[in-house]
């Protein structure tokens, strides 16, 4: 197994360790911090292995399947744990679940039919902006200025992603046509 794998692997791994940290209610406002620099980690494993997996051609079928599924993973997670400390609202996770259930048959149909549908600069940069929005909840400080921020990046995450899955659709609807 190579490095990026392994960071792969890695991210996986902290997921559950993430979730019982921040589910944790004997740890309060610790807790919050520590389940954010255990996300951060998982986060920068994320930059690292693709970085990694390019720069040194160790890019696998296992980094092709696993790497997307360790980010849903991550970020479903991490916002179901805020739908149920109300931080963020149930509806915005369901569209951001429904997006990436949707996005990963889509992509599961492709490779039926041989093909590999590449992420996207929508589906990137609709990962790096829920990723951000997380980590701006896991801090959630009790202020009005705070609040706002908070506001914005689930917008700005919400927008993103259904501008991202619209665009997989679109871009690949050639998929459907062939089933």
């Amino acid at each position: 197994m190579n490095i990026s794998n392994k960071l792969t692997t890695m991210r996986v791994i902290l997921v559950p360790v993430f979730v019982f940290i921040f589910l944790y209610a004997g740890l309060g406002k610790t807790g919050d911090y520590i389940s954010l620099v255990i996300f951060g980690v998982a986060c920068i494993t994320d930059y690292l292995d693709g970085y990694l997996a390019r720069k040194n051609n160790l890019v696998t079928n296992f980094g092709k399947f696993m790497d997307p599924l360790a980010d849903k993973l991550l970020v479903c997670s991490a916002a179901v744990c805020l739908v149920a400390v109300g931080r963020i609202e149930p509806w915005i996770v369901i569209v951001i679940l429904a997006r990436e259930f949707a996005i990963s048959g889509f992509r599961l149909v492709a490779a039926g039919g041989g093909l590999v549908i590449a992420a996207s600069m929508w589906g990137k940069s609709k990962t790096v902006v829920q990723m951000f929005m997380i980590m701006f909840l896991l801090l959630h400080f009790e202020t009005l200025w705070w609040h706002v921020v908070e506001q914005v990046m689930i917008y700005a995450s919400l927008i993103l992603t259904v501008i991202s899955m619209l665009d997989y659709i679109i871009k690949n609807r050639h998929v459907l046509k062939d089933m």
